[in-house]
């Protein structure tokens, strides 16, 4: 599980076994709001809650009754392959219940649970309960070569025929002996290979992950020429890509397309060292090279890489192999490889929260959020995040401080941490996003190249203009545009030619930053502007505080708004001269129609218009 699990408690009678279990699992406990007294984070709704975690895909453990949990995620069930494991606990500790994702972890998960409390794990997946062992699950260091296989290879042996197995790493799969084993090789039954060359047909077969693939490649290598130098490589060495742990190089080569498209190829961790790093390992190479050194400060990237990437006790299987722009090469370690080694390529998440209420969260958000290690952001935005900030580490930066925000957030991705910058809205809108383009971009007062090869994501979130929107109705039913009134960044001439502009155009119009503290003229003067161009009773929308708690939404006429209505957490909608404000069942809506009643009529006026 790439993600902590979070611990979910509910009740007093359930805090102790809780706080328990957090102390078992280094997890974070998330309690009820009154309902208990010391948690890491609290909640009001667990249901809510436990939905938002797990489309986070963070693994839950629920001191709880299992109908809550399994209430609070059913609505988000689809495909068990990925879904996170979701495990409930009884207040006392004594039964423990895999609900979901027994083979993703939720039944390890709970062996590992009832172990440490003394209690007892319920699990019901036929393969663990009768076999001991679940074959689309292998140990941390093994890989199922074969998946397609696995479930008919369960049934079979379930159906009460035996296992036989063979292959050159049969004596390191000794869990594999807790099957049905046959008397005899010759016997028919279920052929388990333990090997570390590629899969014979109808064989199930399991790969120690022993090998480790170093590589080096000069720039702009084109992908293909190192994608056929390792797989010619592979191949003949009869090894299996799904007995590589990881892909190896030097921390310069983090961005090279050629090296991420190869782990990608491959379906494996890019793990980078430093030339340093690289350099220790100088005297098992058996290709050392004083031009490397000069080149990168270490005398040899692929060899050194391979061998730092497998450990002090592995033995170089395959030395240096290159063509024109690259270089491969391989090492074994003497047992399966369960941890990495080196450091990860570093990501940056500029993600974008929404108005900051979780159901206005995307899914991908929460989970680029939940795998993140640190935080990043105006502290107000973080905080929107409730529990699912709670136990990591977090840097809040005040307003104002955005371009320190931003190349914080950058170097910290850039020493291998996996960081996401929290912005309210939509990142690219009027945030952060353009901001750390802008920085890896300059060449001058810029960021470190290390940052530079970071991987950058970016993940769309609900805008305030389509938030407020949605709360007035569709108000952006035809052409708008947005416009920020903060002169900060921006000319104030700048501004005014863009209303102008925008008000002939006649866009409905959203304005952020409508006014501060000192800045109180601009938004009057739009007002203004805007009212040479359509009419006194145009609808304007004010909608502050979106999504929260102290949510205000108000409607005025275009000729009677007021400046002193309007604060920096309010977005003003102002609709164009065809926008209508209509006095439903609901109360008011405003709306801007597209056109459709004009389409209408003249449908009708064509000869035999109107008729189905």
């Amino acid at each position: 599980m790439a993600v902590k699990p979070v611990v979910l408690c509910l009740s007093r009678s359930g805090e102790p076994v809780a706080h328990r279990i957090a102390a078992l699992l280094g997890a974070a406990v998330h309690g009820r709001s009154g309902r208990v007294g010391r948690a890491d984070a609290l909640f009001d709704n667990a249901l809510e809650h436990a939905r938002d975690l797990f489309a986070a895909g963070v693994p839950i453990v629920g001191v709880c009754a299992s109908g809550i949990l399994i209430r609070g995620v059913a609505p988000l069930l689809a495909d068990k392959r990925s879904e996170p494991p979701v495990v409930s606990v009884s207040d006392d500790g004594a039964v423990v219940v895999p609900l979901l994702g027994g083979h993703r972890g939720a039944n390890r998960l709970a062996r590992q649970i009832a172990e440490g409390l003394g209690g007892v794990a319920a699990v019901t997946t036929a393969g663990d309960v009768a076999l001991g062992v679940a074959l689309d699950e292998p140990p941390e260091g093994w890989a199922l070569g074969t998946p397609d296989l696995a479930k008919d290879a369960m049934a079979r042996l379930l159906g009460g025929e035996r296992a036989h197995i063979n292959g050159d790493e049969a004596g390191r799969a000794q869990w594999l002996h807790d099957l049905p084993l046959a008397d005899a090789p010759d016997l028919s039954g279920v052929a388990v290979e333990a090997t570390m060359m590629p899969p014979a047909p109808g064989v199930l077969t399991f790969h120690p992950q022993r090998c480790v693939i170093g590589v080096g490649c000069a720039r702009d290598c084109p992908p293909e020429e190192l994608e056929r130098l390792v797989l010619q490589m592979l191949d003949d060495l009869e090894i299996a890509p799904g007995a590589v742990k990881a892909l190896c190089t030097l921390d310069l080569k983090a961005d090279e397309p050629a090296v991420l498209a190869l782990a990608r190829k491959l379906d494996l961790p890019l793990r980078l060292f430093d030339a340093a790093e690289l350099e220790a390992e100088t005297p098992r190479l058996e290709n050392p090279s004083d031009v490397v050194f000069a080149e990168v400060g270490c005398h040899g990237v692929s060899e050194g890489a391979a061998l730092a990437g497998a450990g002090p006790d592995a033995v170089l299987s395959a030395p240096k192999r290159k063509t024109a722009m690259a270089t491969c090469a391989l090492a074994t370690a003497p047992a399966p490889l369960t941890a990495l080694r080196g450091r990860g390529r570093g990501r940056l998440s500029v993600v974008g929260i929404g108005p900051g209420q979780a159901a206005w969260r995307t899914p991908e958000v929460s989970r680029l959020v939940a795998e993140a290690e640190e935080l990043v952001g105006y502290g107000l935005y973080i905080d929107l995040l409730g529990p699912l900030a709670a136990g990591k580490q977090r840097t809040d930066f005040p307003l104002g401080g955005e371009e320190d925000r931003c190349r914080y957030a950058l170097e910290r991705a850039g020493e291998g941490r996996d960081v996401a910058l929290v912005c309210s809205g939509d990142a690219g809108i009027y945030a952060m996003g353009a901001l750390v383009f802008e920085l890896l971009d300059r060449t001058e007062h810029g960021v470190s190249d290390a940052a530079r090869r970071i991987e950058v994501v970016c993940s769309p979130g609900v805008s305030a203009l389509q938030g407020a929107a949605a709360r007035a109705g569709a108000p952006l039913g035809h052409d708008f545009c947005a416009i920020s009134l903060s002169d900060l960044l921006t000319p104030r001439d700048d501004i005014l030619r863009r209303l102008q502009a925008a008000s002939e155009g006649d866009f409905v119009i959203a304005f952020y930053n409508p006014v501060s503290m000192r800045r109180r003229t601009l938004l009057a003067e739009a007002r203004d502007i805007l009212l040479a161009h359509r009419p006194a009773d145009t609808p304007v929308m004010l909608a502050s505080s979106l999504g929260r708690p102290e949510e205000h939404i108000r409607y005025r006429r275009l000729d009677e708004l007021q400046v002193d209505e309007v604060d920096m957490l309010t977005v003003v909608l102002v609709g164009s001269s065809q926008s209508r404000l209509a006095q439903l069942g609901e109360g008011p809506r405003m709306y801007t129609p597209r056109g459709y009643a004009r389409k209408i009529d003249g449908d009708l006026a064509q000869p035999g218009g109107g008729e189905s």
